[in-house]
């Protein structure tokens, strides 16, 4: 993401100001990477999930994220997860801390929308642990049964 500002009118020139990302170091964590990741890595990753580990929250991203045009208000969300506003903008505030969420605020209005869409991604790998957990379960139990 370049920020740049036009030097030239005429001849259109622009001059590169700096860049957002590049003052950030970010971690090369990739499950195909094969090395294990940083203390400070895990930490800030961990930020991230704590920010997530509520079920409030998850209803929350999820709510945003199929709301029409992909953000949703405050008074709308409030209504939709019938907690008092107070409780859904403390999640919320949580969540913007994270950078899973950002906000725009209209009049008195406050509108939330995913930061990263493709955090709704993380939900399926969650269901697919939750899935395998269970069939192993059930196969212990079928296991225990047949020798009882």
């Amino acid at each position: 993401l370049l920020i740049c500002r036009q030097v030239d009118a005429v001849g259109g020139r622009m001059e590169y100001v700096g860049t957002a990302l590049a003052e950030m170091t970010m971690p090369q964590i990739s499950p195909l990477a094969g090395e294990p990741i940083e203390r400070a890595d895990a930490e800030r990753l961990a930020g991230v999930l704590k920010a997530l580990a509520d079920p409030a929250r998850l209803r929350l991203l999820s709510l945003i994220q199929s709301a029409p045009e992909g953000e949703a208000c405050v008074c709308d969300l409030t209504a939709m997860i019938g907690a008092d506003i107070s409780t859904v903008s403390k999640h919320l505030s949580v969540m913007k801390e994270a950078g899973i969420v950002l906000d725009d605020k209209r009049g008195n209005q406050v509108f939330y929308r995913l930061r990263v869409p493709c955090i709704i991604n993380f939900f399926g790998c969650v269901e697919s642990v939750l899935e395998t957990r269970a069939k192993e379960q059930a196969a212990y139990l079928e296991a225990i049964g047949d020798k009882v």
